[in-house]
């Protein structure tokens, strides 16, 4: 199955308007800036400018790890710091805690996180959709099988899970540095049927196993097929939909061929240069990494001190 190219993209684009739906469409969402207010900055671009340039020179490497003499039973790395801080216990559900509050926590803490950014067509193909989700991620490789999560229910959908749904398709790219700007940009709360192919610039290539488009500026890119969705409903206010979980087949991958190895099983990061989300507005860099080796028991207790460790369950563990 081949797809649009670029030329008959822009041409879709042009005559989406006429299904364009009612600007307020997308007002009242529960994760609208307006809602949420991710940006804690009132001059964003005041902001901006008094930071430093981006540094281009911050190239992938490896570091070794913290503490490369680490034992087992040592714990932590930190010397025992980290334990003479005490924490805070917090009930999501306490009185008075409005459910954004738990929204900011959550996508503070739970970092970083992969950006799945969802390309989607409408089922006439009139309308097509490009958006970045961070609930997103893989969950097994035989078959690939990944899952995303949009905020708000089916009687609320954003307009990519609308498309997901009606057509059981899309293709999930990896956003890199070098158009993280314009991925940004598809985050816009436009109307249904209002291009973020045209908003953002980015260039739309043809799929195989699927009629959306992948993003061509995209170093990594999976084709996928929806298998199964699932709503939540809200614990503090019943009967209101909040979520919807998708979980997707992935059915081809597309590499850019100067990131791929001779046998097409590694990417290399310091070429993907993957993006990630942190909390609020924050996006990260993947600039430095360590390795581990994943250890193997039997190897591990040949050791005198750690075949002391091996204890049935203590009491508090």
């Amino acid at each position: 199955m081949s797809n649009f190219g670029d030329k008959e993209q822009r041409e879709q684009d042009a005559t989406a308007w006429e299904h364009v739906n009612q600007p307020n469409e997308h007002e009242g969402r529960m994760d609208s800036e307006k809602t949420i207010g991710r940006n804690p900055h009132p001059d964003f671009g005041k902001v901006q400018a008094s930071r430093p340039n981006f540094k281009e020179d911050h190239k992938w490497n490896f570091s070794k790890t913290r503490d490369p003499s680490w034992k087992y039973g040592q714990g932590g790395n930190d010397g025992g710091e980290s334990l003479k801080k005490k924490h805070v216990e917090i009930d999501p559900y306490a009185e008075g805690r409005p459910a954004a509050s738990n929204y900011k926590l959550l996508i503070s803490g739970v970092v970083p996180r992969p950006i799945g950014f969802l390309s989607t067509r409408s089922k006439d193909g009139k309308s097509t959709n490009l958006s970045p989700f961070s609930y997103t991620q893989i969950i097994n490789h035989d078959p690939p099988m990944f899952i995303v999560g949009f905020a708000g229910g089916f009687d609320n959908a954003k307009d990519t899970l609308r498309n997901l749904v009606d057509t059981e398709e899309c293709v999930i790219n990896i956003i890199s540095e070098h158009f993280i700007e314009a991925a940004n940009a598809t985050s816009i709360n436009a109307p249904y049927g209002v291009s973020e192919w045209a908003l953002s610039g980015l260039h739309p290539a043809p799929s195989s196993t699927v009629k959306a488009s992948r993003v061509r500026e995209a170093i990594f890119a999976t084709e996928g097929k929806l298998i199964e969705t699932k709503e939540f409903e809200s614990r503090a206010t019943p009967g209101k939909k909040t979520g919807v979980l998708a979980i997707i087949e992935g059915t081809r991958f597309w590499v850019r061929e100067d990131a791929i190895n001779e046998d097409r099983n590694l990417i290399d990061p310091a070429v993907l240069k993957p993006m990630s989300r942190l909390g609020g507005i924050t996006y990260g860099r993947l600039t430095e990494g360590l390795e581990l080796p994943r250890p193997d028991f039997d190897d591990a207790t040949k050791q005198e001190e750690v075949k002391k460790l091996v204890k049935p369950k203590a009491e508090g563990q």
